[in-house]
């Protein structure tokens, strides 16, 4: 613990955004950040007046898909923020030492193949890198983390062999190119990656004598349930806009150019937004694209869409999120477009 004595400026350094809920001077209410009580107080109201005020099919519409996004991805935000109050709580930082090897260019294919057998979903797998982060684990390892989970779980394999029936082909293809995707921008966080870029996190070395774990993770999953939340909202929000605003006429219209159909996928997985438990279905109905195409939008998705987007930049930063985002989805495309021209 730190003394009273330790310079204000020191605790500033280390500890930008607590891991744990604040609380007022009483010490017993947590205090809410305001895009929280936004999303909370604000959001809901306003939405319910609009939905009475202008209640036409693109509203009802944008409130199906908007609500259809949040209440699909919130299990696995729940699930996420549990396991990564589990980890803080409970788990010591030497656990991850003797797991991953020592060496962070090893440590990212290894954390890699862990996302193979832990499933989740994107929402789930930003709090759960957050706090591996504050554990002590490279940040390049975290990264990759988030990105294989969500994309080669067995949830998803299975999901995405039950969407393509006879085509092993498929299955194989997103495994492979989702794995090589995690592990290139693991490497290339490594190489380019730079500390300032991420908001400062609280690291956890040990469990303090007499703390009590419980009250420890109750904190913990409190926070980072409310705080990713309002990020989550957001992105739907977002995501449901443009499949209102957006003509089916448009998707038509990019479905005959090979090209265009892989990059037109690209940016549909990230603004519409799926579960990568689902996202597999979809791309299953999109019969006029090409098996390359429908392939890039199962692999970008569970890595970069608007909700993750956003969820990204409320946990680790803006400056990350925005850079990280799009370097992801460039290698995304292009590892999706070799691993297809040599599998489908």
């Amino acid at each position: 613990m730190r003394t009273t004595d330790e310079p204000a400026g020191e605790l500033r350094a280390t500890l930008v955004e607590p891991t744990t809920a604040e609380t007022t001077s009483s010490g017993n209410w947590p205090r809410f950040w305001p895009l929280e009580l936004l999303c909370a107080i604000v959001l809901p109201p306003a939405a319910a007046f609009v939905a009475m005020r202008w209640d036409t099919p693109a509203v009802q519409a944008w409130r199906t898909v908007c609500l259809a996004i949040t209440m699909q991805a919130l299990p696995f935000l729940l699930l996420g923020t549990a396991l990564s109050g589990a980890i803080n709580a409970f788990v010591p930082a030497r656990v991850f030492s003797r797991l991953l090897p020592r060496r962070p260019a090893l440590a990212v294919p290894v954390a890699g193949v862990a996302g193979v057998v832990l499933p989740g979903c994107e929402c789930a797998s930003v709090p759960v890198a957050n706090s591996l982060i504050g554990r002590g684990v490279t940040p390049a390892a975290a990264f990759t983390f988030l990105l294989s989970a969500p994309a080669v779980n067995p949830v998803v394999l299975t999901a995405t062999a039950v969407a393509f029936p006879g085509s092993p082909g498929m299955v194989l293809a997103r495994l492979l190119a989702s794995l090589v995707t995690a592990a290139v921008m693991g490497w290339l966080w490594l190489w380019l990656g730079r500390e300032e870029w991420l908001k400062p996190v609280a690291r956890h070395t040990g469990h303090e004598p007499g703390r009590n774990r419980l009250r420890e993770f109750r904190r913990g999953f409190q926070h980072d349930f409310l705080h990713a939340g309002g990020f989550l909202v957001l992105g739907a929000m977002a995501a449901a806009t443009f499949n209102v605003a957006v003509p089916r006429s448009v998707l038509d219209m990019f479905s005959g150019s090979p090209w265009l159909s892989v990059l037109f996928l690209a940016v549909l997985a990230v603004v519409l937004a799926v579960c990568s438990e689902a996202d597999a279905f979809l791309a299953a109905s999109l019969t006029g694209f090409s098996p390359l195409a429908r392939l890039t939008f199962m692999v970008v998705g569970p890595m970069v869409d608007l909700k993750l987007i956003a969820l990204q930049a409320g946990t680790f930063g803006r400056a990350f999120a925005f850079r990280f985002s799009a370097a992801t989805t460039v290698v995304a495309i292009l590892c999706s477009t070799l691993t297809g021209g040599l599998l489908l």
